[in-house]
């Protein structure tokens, strides 16, 4: 494994989080050729994949799939947060909202916030988080409400 590639060292435990605790995220600008590829893979509708079409369409122009803005939110939240924190395992996701249409070109950036922690006895805790993503122009674009479990400082 190559030194890049291997995980920051994980120095956040549940109880180190607070209520209201937020973080920035890096961010990410998308390109044409990334939102065809991506829909053609795994959202393959017409206003995702045919730029001509989507054109005309209720947007004016290509859109990027909903699921790919997930996906670059978990990829922002892993490499800006996650990858200090001790996470065993995501629980949920809900609350997944979008606000506003992915462009060619758009760059994203946002914030991680801490809803919630719940310390439930068995060396882990329950953190409930908001993320949201805006773009250049700070255009709120996406947002989602993740339950995480986070191991807890050892004893």
């Amino acid at each position: 494994m190559n030194d890049s590639a291997a995980p920051r060292h994980r120095s956040v435990y549940a109880e180190d989080l607070r209520i209201g605790q937020t973080m920035e995220l890096d961010s990410y600008t998308v390109s044409e050729d990334e939102i065809l590829d991506f829909a053609s893979q795994w959202d393959p509708q017409w206003f995702h994949t045919d730029k001509q079409a989507a054109e005309s369409g209720v947007f004016g122009g290509l859109i990027g799939s909903g699921v790919h803005t997930l996906a670059i939110c978990q990829k922002l939240v892993v490499a800006s947060i996650y990858d200090r924190w001790n996470v065993i395992a995501g629980k949920s996701m809900r609350d997944i909202r979008f606000l506003r249409p992915l462009r060619p070109g758009d760059t994203l950036s946002g914030t991680l916030t801490v809803d919630n922690v719940v310390l439930d006895g068995r060396a882990r805790g329950l953190v409930t988080t908001t993320a949201e993503l805006v773009d250049a122009q700070g255009n709120r674009m996406f947002e989602v409400v993740t339950d995480a479990y986070l191991h807890c400082r050892p004893k």
